[in-house]
């Protein structure tokens, strides 16, 4: 650093910074014997992330100021207003708080600075403005506990809300197997009364060895029973009734649409009436429908317990409770978790469409962080897509772009007004009624992308065509470090 960088501190005219206007001739003389006036050339003068060594009040000339998002350093600031500030402005809270700076500043000209140490600003704060200092530390950290506070009711009351949602898709299937298990007893009971009646009737062991046959393979036939559409079943029904009327089997309407459902024809009925005597038929029907019912209802409780099993497994990749707080993952398991955990809330009217590009490889990521930023940015596209009627389209994209992710979620809701879109991010902003959002959903979820994943958070907006786009790095940085999002 060559001395021509430097030029004495002049008291006058560092008094004509508005920071330093009301001083005193001592406290001017101070800050001028703690500090030093420097000129840098364009260029940087320090970077996000490094210590916080110094204190920097312009002079003249034209600086830059910039934050880190994802791997591009995105312009925050910039300005020719002599006095303007920036660096080391929380040094008062000494070892309090890591003391680094939270933005890069360079210069786009020759500029010279009015540049105090970190220390020396610490100490001249504490001595001049003992009860200032205080305020500032007591607002610094009541900021920041109130917006931990608040985001931790955030994530509650979304838990508050996928719990509701998944109450009730668990109540679907465990009342349908309820259901099913008290429909199958009353059916083997049946089942039982009419095995009792065969073999009291005047059947021969080749008989009943044969109706055993016939069950054996009507199960095998209901597990294959293909799907018709309403019309296919209908004509089917038709058939099977008129062919249990001509063969003189009672109430054989009753008994054709089961039977259509396990997948039988009259072809198979015929194979049945040419394997049992004429004068068993009517009871190997009816012993044959009682074997179709009890295996449907079989099925049906295997589905209602495989959903339910299925809802639980979500919801546990959801919550991630039994995982890695930080590892690689596939991003189609967290979005189809986070979906199926948000299907009660998005309800009938909303259609979602996945748009996976499947190829993409699994990235690095804190997941159950991840489904917080999908919940908050979903429940928002939900409630915009409310706004207009409660009907349209919810896309989730995934895709490839250069050296990272995206995760689009697109919805046909009304868009975001252009006079607010810039605030979307800020800290308890929300255009929601008062008792339906925090305003720190999409500011929460800024955090989880941009400062703990590197990555980026943006928004395209159009009447019609929301997009909330999410970049996520392909591969870790080389030092991870876990920082709980503020």
């Amino acid at each position: 650093m060559s001395d021509d960088r430097f030029t004495p501190c002049n008291p006058q005219e560092i008094s004509s910074l508005f920071l330093f206007e009301k001083l005193s001739p001592e406290q001017l003389g101070r800050l001028c014997a703690e500090g030093r006036v420097e000129r840098f050339d364009v260029g940087p003068v320090y970077t996000e992330g490094d210590p916080a060594t110094c204190f920097y009040v312009m002079i003249e000339g034209t600086v830059v100021l910039s934050r880190r998002v994802g791997g591009d350093d995105v312009e925050v600031s910039r300005t020719s207003q002599r006095g303007v500030y920036a660096g080391a402005m929380q040094a008062y809270l000494g070892e309090q708080v890591p003391q680094t700076y939270t933005n890069s500043m360079r210069v786009t000209e020759p500029t010279r600075f009015f540049v105090l140490p970190a220390e020396s600003f610490a100490d001249i704060m504490r001595d001049w403005f003992p009860m200032a200092a205080h305020l500032l530390e007591g607002l610094f950290f009541g900021s920041r506990n109130m917006q931990r506070a608040v985001g931790q009711r955030e994530r509650l009351l979304a838990l508050g809300s996928l719990s509701a949602g998944l109450t009730h898709e668990l109540n679907n299937p465990a009342a349908a197997a309820v259901r099913a298990t008290a429909t199958l007893r009353e059916r083997v009971g049946k089942m039982r009364h009419k095995l009792a009646v065969i073999a009291q009737g005047p059947y021969s062991r080749e008989a009943l060895a044969e109706l055993i046959e016939i069950q054996e393979r009507t199960a095998e036939r209901v597990a294959k029973a293909p799907v018709l559409s309403p019309m296919e079943a209908a004509d089917r029904e038709d058939e099977l009734t008129d062919w249990l009327d001509d063969h003189g089997i009672q109430e054989g309407w009753r008994i054709a649409p089961t039977f259509v459902q396990a997948g039988l024809d009259t072809d198979w009925l015929e194979q049945v009436a040419a394997t049992v005597a004429e004068d068993i038929l009517p009871g190997a029907i009816g012993w044959l429908n009682y074997t179709v019912e009890t295996e449907l209802l079989m099925d049906e409780i295997n589905d209602s317990t495989t959903r339910i099993s299925h809802l639980v497994d979500a919801a546990k990749q959801y919550s991630q409770l039994d995982r890695a707080p930080y590892r690689v993952v596939d991003v189609h398991e967290l979005l189809d978790s986070t979906l199926l955990m948000l299907s009660g809330k998005i309800g009938p009217g909303v259609r979602v469409v996945k748009d996976y590009d499947r190829s993409l490889p699994e990235v690095p990521a804190y997941p159950a962080e991840l489904n917080q930023v999908w919940t908050n940015i979903i429940d928002n596209a939900v409630f915009a897509i409310g706004s207009t009627g409660g009907e349209g389209t919810l896309t989730v994209r995934t895709a490839r772009e250069g050296d990272r992710l995206l995760v689009e979620f697109r919805d046909t809701g009304p868009g975001i007004p252009a006079e607010i879109r810039s605030r979307i991010f800020d800290p308890f902003f929300t255009t929601k009624p008062v008792g339906e959002g925090t305003g720190l959903g999409l500011d929460i979820s800024w955090r989880i992308v941009v400062n703990k994943h590197h990555g980026s958070l943006q928004v395209e907006s159009a009447p019609g065509d929301t997009r909330f786009q999410v970049l996520l790095p392909l591969t870790a940085p080389e030092s991870e470090t876990a920082q709980e999002p503020a």
